[in-house]
């Protein structure tokens, strides 16, 4: 007997009949003599929805206000699930986060796990229960508030509940057939790949691809838990994450590029004038720091000679760049530079593959794709298995493109579905 956790987003549950759908699966697959636990999100667009209406009541809502608010959507979805499978003579039970052991810190939307008891959920499968989680959220360890674990939550408390269970396999089903060498809404004749590493596939998340989220994954690495990405609106094997995956049939010297990936959601901030002394760049990013804000690339000019300042241009997420300014603003009479200049009309393309490791080649024929395409590159940043370029945002689509046919990653027909019109 096997201990399956699957997880399925808000397409997947949008309405009455999707709920029903998906019901009809994991009543499947317990019957196929496995033991089952199930996380699953807010119906469709319910948490945007409920951001709109507490953004109508108050323009800055109390954190904590808001995630009982938000939390609320996937309790909805847990028990109509619960419902749907009493309904077809299994018996199912459902749990809140808090309930399911889910505990984390007191950071309120996006707060991080920090520990996993499931004896509820451990006891309910001991009965032949089918387990239902509501995602996304949990209960703080300090404060004994619930919280959410923002974007990706669902993927997360997933993976963790897998983990915390011993469970053979997380099963993250979504509305697309698995994870695509590209955006199928950018790359029409992106291909479908069988299996991945846990480390590329870090990387495409980091970098924009929207299948699983960055924290998800570096849950499953951590605990060497394969996860299994599919269709719920279809049987088709999807792609399998794991930590050794099959490379049958490739040439050791070949470049092995995964996939590309991008990303419309950055900005870039460049401080103009900064002093080019000792310290004066440890400062900047040690206020960004202490605003709680992630940077991504940087890039600092070579200092002019005749003032003696030079300018750092970094990225970072558009949603934190008004705090990042304000942040910096009020520094600058610390590290005395000129001003700040703001763009959020860029875009991240990223080249993902563990074979660029040891091919110089690679680099090459990524930027010659992307000035055959008339792209122009902003700035880069490159890790051991990956290569990112800032470019133009209305270039973005144009970079995806040549980059994913110089690397002959395209298809020969349409392999990618979106069958719920989300990707998620």
């Amino acid at each position: 007997m096997a201990l399956v956790v699957q997880k399925y987003g808000g397409s997947s549950v949008a309405d009455a009949t999707s709920i029903k759908r998906v019901a009809q699966r994991i009543v499947a697959t317990k019957k196929a003599g496995n033991e089952v636990v199930v996380v699953v999100s807010a119906m469709g667009d319910t948490t945007d929805e409920l951001l709109d209406l507490a953004q109508q009541v108050s323009p800055l809502p109390p954190g904590r206000e808001l995630d009982m608010l938000l939390t609320s959507g996937e309790r909805i979805s847990m028990a109509l699930l619960a419902m749907a499978i009493a309904n077809l003579g299994q018996e199912a039970r459902s749990f809140t986060g808090s309930q399911a052991g889910v505990i984390t810190d007191s950071i309120h939307g996006k707060a991080r796990i920090i520990d996993v008891s499931p004896g509820r959920l451990r006891d309910a499968l001991d009965k032949g229960h089918i387990a239902i989680v509501a995602g996304f959220q949990g209960v703080s360890q300090d404060t004994k508030d619930i919280t959410t674990l923002g974007r990706g939550g669902s993927d997360t408390t997933a993976v963790a509940l897998a983990a915390a269970l011993g469970a053979d396999v997380c099963e993250i089903y979504t509305d697309v057939d698995g994870i695509f060498t590209a955006d199928p809404r950018v790359a029409s004749k992106a291909r479908k790949i069988p299996r991945i590493s846990y480390e590329e596939t870090l990387e495409m998340a980091a970098c924009g691809a929207k299948i699983l989220h960055l924290r998800c994954v570096e849950y499953a690495r951590r605990f060497n838990l394969p996860i299994h990405v599919r269709s719920s609106f279809s049987t088709k094997e999807g792609t399998w994450v794991t930590s050794d995956p099959a490379t049958e049939g490739t040439e050791v010297e070949q470049p092995i590029i995964s996939g590309v990936a991008h990303d419309r959601s950055e900005a870039k901030i460049t401080v103009v004038g900064v002093p080019d002394k000792v310290g004066e760049a440890a400062a900047i990013f040690r206020t960004l720091a202490d605003a709680e804000i992630n940077i991504d690339m940087i890039v600092q000019n070579v200092s002019a000679a005749a003032t003696g300042r030079t300018d750092i241009s970094f990225t970072l997420p558009t949603s934190d760049a008004p705090t990042a300014l304000t942040a910096l603003k009020k520094m600058q009479d610390q590290v005395v530079f000129e001003t700040l200049l703001f763009d959020d009309q860029i875009g991240k393309v990223s080249l993902i593959g563990a074979g660029m490791r040891s091919h110089p080649g690679v680099t090459a024929k990524f930027f010659g794709a992307l000035a055959d395409a008339g792209v122009n590159i902003g700035m880069i940043s490159t890790s051991e298995i990956r290569i990112s370029v800032i470019v133009d945002q209305d270039q973005v689509d144009a970079a995806v493109n040549a980059a994913h046919s110089a690397f002959n990653l395209d298809a020969d027909q349409v392999e990618a579905v979106v069958y719920g019109g989300t990707g998620r």
